[in-house]
């Protein structure tokens, strides 16, 4: 799949790396801001029909996934982490200017402690890397 020219001139990926809407989202994602950066992603994941569509979900899956854990939901969280997690292994590690392989190595460490933490072991959920996206050169 040619990312770059999912939707013609220009692309999808350039289309939507360069929206501003785009890069809040990714700020607020990186600040743990886990409801706004969800609505900004989900935003720009509904005018989205291209092969940029499920990394979009996938980013915003496992935003709501953090959202979860902090409100006590751990099962959602963990539901939700592997389903963000499902859909970004589908695609690149590097699209949209993100370096997606640290999201998913960082994610699927979060997953398998959530996962111990619900079998009862009481020292799954710490020392978890941070969840977030580092921007790289776009292409």
């Amino acid at each position: 799949m040619d990312w770059g020219t999912a939707e013609g001139e220009g692309g999808e990926e350039q289309r939507i790396a360069a929206d501003p809407r785009f890069a809040a989202s990714i700020n607020l994602f990186n600040d743990a801001q886990w409801y706004a950066a969800h609505d900004g992603l989900e935003e720009l994941w509904h005018e989205t029909s291209g092969p940029c569509r499920p990394v979009l979900q996938g980013i915003l899956q496992i935003a709501v996934a953090q959202l979860h854990r902090e409100r006590g939901n751990e099962r959602g969280a963990v539901i939700l982490l592997g389903e963000g997690l499902g859909r970004l292994r589908r695609g690149p590690d590097r699209v949209l200017g993100l370096d997606l392989g640290a999201l998913k190595a960082a994610a699927q460490v979060h997953l398998q402690q959530l996962q111990r933490g619900q079998q009862g072991d009481p020292e799954a959920l710490a020392g978890l890397p941070a969840l977030t996206v580092r921007r790289v050169p776009l292409g």
